[in-house]
C-alpha cells in the first residue's frame, strides 16, 4: 500500500470523498481501510451493493462466468446465454407488460437510452423531469436534472427541449407550507400536477412531448416520498396526451423500498423502467424495460454500445435478483425500514434540527432544519455526518440543499447492525 499512496496525488480532484482513507475490501454490511479499521456502510456503494459487499453467490457467479467468458458482445453473436438468463429472472421481477429489455453500463446510460427511445417512438422531441430530480452526470442526463447546481455550472449549453415542473415535496410544498392546517392532513393538493397541466398549456404542447420522466421516490434531491396520487395523476396525464412515462428506478428498485421496485408501492406501471445500481451487485450494468411494441419502433442500430449488458455482469445481475428473492431480502428491507423510520421517528420528537423523517424500506431521508422552522441546515447535516464517519459508521448526504442524511444500508443488515448504526447516529445528535 505505502507504493500505491504515491498514486493519490494522480487521481482527478474532480470526485469528492467522503473518507480520507483508501478502501481494501468489503464484506457484507462492512468496509474496511487501509488501516484495517472497519466501518458500517449505510452508504452501499451510493445505493448499490443491496446484496451487501461481496455476496458469495455473486462472488462465484462472477468467478464461473470469468472462467468462461469476460466479453461476448451482444451485437456479434444473437446476446449470449447469461443475458438470457437475466431476462428471465427479470420477467418474474418487473411489470409482466414490460417485457423487452435492452441494457448498458450505468444509470446515466440507461437514462439516455429511454430518452432515445421515447423521441424515435413518438416522433416527439421535447421531455418533462422534474425540480430536484437527478438522472446522470452525462451532458444528457445533466440535462434532465436539476438537483444542484453543481452539476450542471460550466457545462452549459445543455440538451433542449427540456421542461421542468415541481416535485410533489410535501415537506416543502408553497400550498401545505402557507395553509398546513388545510393540506397538511391530505394526500396531495395536487398542485404539482397542476403546474404540469400548465406547462402542457404555455411551454411545451401535447403533441411535441415525447415523455415524462420521474423518480418514483427522489434520490439525489432529497429522498421525497410523493404521495401515491402524485405518480398516479402522472399516468393519467401520460395516457391522456399519448405521452410516455418514464419512471428512474436507478435507486430505488431491486428491494431498496421493500418492494422489488418502487412503482409497486404506488400502483402506477410506466411506459419505460428505469434500472441500474442494486440491479448486478457493483459490477457496471443497467438497463431499461418496456413493451415490446414500444421497443419495436427503435430503429435496429441506431443506439447501443460495446460493453452494454456485458457477460459477466448479466451473470452478476442473475444471481443477485436470486439472493433477494431466495434470501428474502426485499422483505427484510421493509420489515427494517419500519423499525429505522420509527427510532428516526422518535429521535425527531427529541431533537428539533430533525425537521423531516421520510422513505420507504431501508431508503429513508432526515432532513435537518434550523429549530424552530423549516430552514434548511445543511452544516447540522455535515456535522452529524462527520460525527457519525468518526464513530465507525458511513452515511451520505443529499437535497439541493444538502441538508439531508440518507440511509441506504444493504440489504443484507441484521437488526443488531441497524441498531449499531441508530446508537451512532443518537450520538452524533448528542454532540
Amino acid at each position: 500500500m505505502t507504493n500505491l499512496t504515491n498514486s493519490i496525488p494522480h487521481v482527478s480532484p474532480v470526485w469528492t470523498h467522503l473518507l480520507d482513507q483508501v478502501l481494501v475490501r468489503g464484506e457484507g454490511a462492512y468496509v474496511w481501510d487501509q488501516d484495517e479499521r472497519r466501518y458500517l456502510d449505510f452508504t452501499s456503494g451510493i445505493g448499490v451493493v443491496n446484496t451487501g459487499h461481496c455476496h458469495p453467490r455473486v462472488v462465484e457467479a462472477v468467478r464461473e462466468q470469468a472462467g468462461r467468458a469476460l466479453h461476448l458482445q451482444a451485437n456479434v453473436g444473437f446476446v449470449h446465454e447469461p443475458m438470457l438468463r437475466l431476462i428471465a429472472a427479470l420477467r418474474e421481477v418487473a411489470p409482466p407488460e414490460l417485457d423487452s429489455f435492452f441494457f448498458s453500463n450505468s444509470g446515466a446510460e440507461a437514462v439516455e437510452a429511454a430518452i432515445k427511445l421515447a423521441r424515435q417512438a413518438t416522433h416527439r422531441t421535447n421531455i418533462i423531469a422534474f425540480q430536484r430530480g437527478f438522472h446522470g452526470r452525462t451532458v444528457g442526463t445533466m440535462s434532465l436534472t436539476s438537483s444542484k447546481t453543481i452539476y450542471r455550472a460550466g457545462y452549459q449549453p445543455l440538451m433542449s427541449g427540456v421542461f421542468f415542473a415541481p416535485y410533489a415535496y410535501c415537506y416543502r410544498c408553497p400550498k401545505m407550507e402557507a395553509n398546513p392546517e388545510k393540506y397538511g392532513s391530505t394526500c396531495c393538493c395536487d398542485w404539482p400536477l397542476e403546474q404540469v397541466r400548465f406547462l402542457l398549456k404555455s411551454q411545451t404542447a401535447p403533441e411535441e412531448t415525447a415523455a415524462i420522466l420521474v423518480e418514483p421516490v427522489l434520490g439525489e434531491g432529497g429522498y421525497v416520498v410523493p404521495p401515491a396520487s402524485f405518480l398516479r395523476g402522472l399516468r393519467e396525464i401520460c395516457d391522456e396526451y399519448d405521452i410516455l412515462l418514464i419512471l428512474d428506478e436507478v435507486q430505488s428498485g431491486f428491494g431498496r423500498t421493500g418492494r422489488f421496485f418502487a412503482l409497486e408501492h404506488f400502483g402506477v406501471t410506466p411506459d419505460i423502467l428505469v434500472m441500474a445500481k442494486g440491479l448486478a451487485s457493483g459490477l457496471p450494468l443497467s438497463g431499461i424495460a418496456a413493451r415490446r411494441e414500444l421497443m419495436d419502433r427503435w430503429e435496429p442500430g441506431s443506439h447501443g454500445g460495446t460493453y452494454g449488458g456485458n457477460v459477466v455482469a448479466c451473470a452478476a445481475a442473475e444471481a443477485t435478483i436470486r439472493a433477494l428473492q431466495e434470501e428474502e431480502l426485499v422483505e427484510n428491507a421493509a420489515r427494517l425500514g419500519e423499525k429505522l423510520l420509527a427510532r428516526l421517528c422518535a429521535l425527531q420528537e427529541r431533537y428539533p434540527s430533525l425537521g423531516d423523517v421520510r422513505g420507504l424500506g431501508l431508503m429513508v431521508g432526515v432532513e435537518f432544519v434550523v429549530p424552530g422552522g423549516r430552514t434548511p441546515d445543511k452544516d447540522r447535516a455535515k456535522e452529524a455526518q462527520q460525527a457519525c464517519r468518526e464513530g465507525g459508521l458511513l452515511l451520505l448526504t443529499c437535497g439541493s440543499e444538502g441538508n439531508v442524511i440518507r440511509w441506504i444500508p444493504p440489504l443484507v443488515i441484521t437488526g443488531q447492525e441497524l441498531e449499531e448504526a441508530l446508537d451512532i447516529f443518537e450520538d452524533a445528535l448528542r454532540s
